[in-house]
């Protein structure tokens, strides 16, 4: 007479242990069929992962602006050191133009070639990528402030960086991820304004302490606490965070038929797939888009350096703690934003519209920024350059 088998896993082992002297293949047999028959399943255990982007946005504001005014002070400094030979006497600033134009470039080229490709290679490496670029990025700054190298490895830094994609890129797959788990526009518009909002609170709350970071302990640990900061949402991403497109089977074919092809020639393939599907309309619209997304991240990022050199000097001569707070104008200019966009949202008002509305807010900032003489009134343009951002 043959004993039951046991309910439980635990139990099971037991019964292996107990059993293993009689007959291997009789054994081998009754336990596959117990498996079948429970359906347990012997596998590694899995961590439970989600579908939830915005921590990883929240985190990355916040490392991202708690360095932001440092990086431009930082190198002011050494290079005022370096040039006069000299203690830096006071609190200053200093421009981002020659790292954000070496930047600007390949970030842009690798937003486009990784954003096609998330379509069919998953949403996750566009968030992974810029995490990756932006942590090489603040390292670099740690240990050249640390060990006081050569200032000049930052433009290194900051191209090498690009080469993983930039905000864009970073901000381009964490939408496109919300865009997957939502069921129509409207929930996608209140969802992503919902994260832009998350952006501005949280840098705005970065920058504000960014200052007096730097005045109780100078650069190094604002740097490490950022780079840290980095290391947690990447590990977050890769680990946690669930992929909302399926990727392409391991088999040479990828889910709609067509050969898989590998590596470089896949990221050519989708940036080429974009435009050969689309109809003539679309084609246009398509390239519209690029083109002004284009000059308006050129014109918005050279005003936006051309502001902290104007700050720093007459008649203005503003402190670390002013350049702090004029950043931190982000956080009621976000949360004003998505108060904004939800109710044109909500009366109906196309989404055409408030992209023109934001762009206008940009160039009426710019202007005031351009004749601002007081603190005041500088103040009131930094706003209006980030109102609609």
């Amino acid at each position: 007479m043959v004993a039951a088998l046991p309910e439980s896993p635990g139990e099971m082992i037991k019964y292996q242990l107990l059993t293993h002297s009689s007959s291997s293949a009789a054994h081998i047999k009754q336990t596959r069929l117990y498996r079948r028959t429970n359906g347990l399943q012997f596998s590694p255990l899995k961590m439970k992962r989600l579908y939830l982007v915005e921590p990883v946005v929240a985190l990355y504001a916040f490392s991202s602006f708690l360095i932001y005014p440092l990086v431009q002070q930082y190198v002011y400094r050494r290079l005022w050191q370096q040039l006069t030979n000299t203690t830096y006497p006071v609190s200053d600033n200093t421009s981002r133009c020659a790292p954000k134009l070496l930047s600007t470039v390949p970030s842009l080229i690798v937003t486009l070639l990784l954003v096609a490709y998330s379509d069919r290679g998953g949403r996750k490496i566009t968030i992974i990528m810029p995490l990756i670029g932006t942590l090489i990025y603040t390292t670099t700054f740690l240990i050249v402030s640390f060990f006081e190298l050569n200032v000049y490895l930052l433009i290194g830094s900051s191209f090498l960086s690009a080469m993983f994609g930039g905000i864009s890129t970073f901000l381009g797959g964490c939408f496109a991820y919300i865009a997957d788990l939502c069921q129509d526009d409207r929930q996608k518009t209140l969802r992503m304004a919902g994260v832009d909002m998350m952006i501005g609170l949280l840098s705005g709350l970065a920058a504000i302490s960014t200052g007096y970071f730097l005045r109780a302990a100078g650069f190094n640990w604002p740097f490490l606490t950022s780079a840290l900061c980095q290391c947690l949402i990447l590990m977050y991403a890769v680990f946690i965070l669930e992929e909302t497109v399926k990727k392409t089977p391991a088999n040479g074919s990828n889910l709609d038929g067509s050969p898989k092809r590998p590596g470089l020639r896949q990221l050519i393939f989708g940036l080429c797939q974009i435009f050969a599907r689309a109809s003539y309309r679309c084609k246009t619209v398509l390239a519209l888009l690029m083109i002004i997304f284009t000059s308006f991240t050129f014109a918005y990022i050279g005003g936006i350096s051309l502001v902290t050199l104007y700050e720093l000097n007459e008649p203005l001569c503003w402190t670390e703690i002013l350049i702090g707070y004029g950043s931190a104008l982000s956080t009621t200019v976000f949360l004003t934003s998505f108060l904004g966009v939800s109710a044109f949202t909500y009366c109906g008002v196309p989404q055409l519209l408030i992209v023109v509305l934001g762009i206008l807010s940009v160039a009426s900032g710019l202007i005031m920024v351009a004749f601002a003489k007081t603190t005041v009134l500088m103040f009131l343009g930094e706003y209006k350059l980030l109102s609609y951002n």
